[in-house]
């Protein structure tokens, strides 16, 4: 998915997270048009910029395709970065300029690797009428972002979800990493989780997790409490490293349902701008023009014309600055 800012702010990532559990709210960015789709985003923000190698984290839906169109995202670049995509209800036709065209279905992991260039198109099928899911990317390191582009898909099944006693209270699907005995035949370039959870209501879920990674639970239902804090729709929870049990509890009538983010701390300073992942403003700076020019880092993306790809914005005028991981 593109990030359709007008005016994308850089950002830098590279800090030790603080502690305890933060609550990240969401703010509306529309994908672009007049009846553009919405998405809540909560990564990156001003006062948190990534949960591991996990950097932009866009929430949408239930959104009725019939009113806003659907998801139409023209052919457009991405660099340094791998894009996840996960979807609760609908279909997503995705197709990229190494040739892959697949269907993006509830409950199928697709992970799309850009390495030092990719350029790609996502659009809602016909066959659908609401579109339910998140977007995600990942944060590639130095010694991986400059490699092969690259996908992988993966089917997660649903396995039981348990309370602190053992009794059932829901089931997760692991779509990244490892978590309650479920992996994910996913591979990553850094220590990577990411799962569905959906706890029945009134239950408390309990998940053992990774001391060393830092988490994050973006919330898809009205209510829950992570840690005994409460967050709303759209909402994530942030808890920093050194949690090895990670609780949720749904205090509703009805199935609450999240997605969990998980992984180390990432340790390289990176800018994020528009849909480019690099180091520094000068690098940034060469990815847009090489795109604006369509040169043959991103490669074409077949089934479109040559008119029809998304131009870059323009840079700001002034240098591209790093910013810190998290506010001060």
């Amino acid at each position: 998915m593109s990030n359709m800012e007008a005016q994308p702010a850089e950002v830098e990532c590279g800090a030790t997270p603080a502690a305890g559990v933060e609550v990240i709210e969401p703010r509306l960015v529309p994908l672009g048009g007049i009846r553009a789709m919405k998405v809540n985003r909560t990564l990156p923000t001003r006062d948190r910029s990534m949960i591991g190698a996990w950097c932009f984290a866009d929430h949408y839906g239930p959104e009725p395709v019939s009113q806003s169109g659907g998801m139409r995202v023209l052919p457009h670049p991405h660099t340094g970065l791998q894009t996840v995509s996960w979807l609760f209800e609908g279909e997503i036709e995705h197709r990229d300029s190494a040739g892959v065209h697949a269907m993006v279905l509830p409950g199928e992991m697709n992970l799309m690797s850009a390495g030092r260039g990719i350029s790609h198109s996502e659009v809602s099928t016909r066959r659908v009428e609401t579109l339910h899911g998140v977007q995600l990317w990942v944060a590639l390191p130095d010694d991986a972002r400059h490699g092969e582009n690259g996908f992988q898909h993966y089917r997660a099944p649903s396995v039981d979800l348990t309370d602190a006693s053992g009794a059932v209270v829901g089931s997760m699907k692991v779509f990244v990493g490892d978590l309650g005995g479920s992996s994910a035949e996913i591979v990553t370039a850094t220590p990577l989780l990411g799962a569905e959870l959906s706890i029945d209501p009134g239950a408390r879920a309990v998940l053992e997790v990774d001391e060393s990674f830092e988490h994050g639970v973006l919330l898809d239902t009205a209510a829950a409490e992570v840690g005994g804090v409460r967050i709303g729709r759209a909402s994530l929870a942030y808890v920093g490293p050194g949690c090895s049990r990670l609780e949720v509890h749904n205090p509703t009538d009805r199935p609450a349902r999240a997605v969990l983010l998980g992984g180390e701390p990432f340790g390289e300073d990176i800018i994020m701008w528009w849909n480019f992942v690099g180091r520094d403003h000068d690098e940034i700076a060469e990815y847009r023009e090489e795109w604006q020019r369509r040169s043959e880092r991103f490669g074409t993306v077949g089934g479109w014309g040559a008119d029809e790809w998304i131009p870059a914005p323009p840079l700001p005028n002034t240098r591209l600055k790093p910013r810190k991981r998290t506010r001060p």
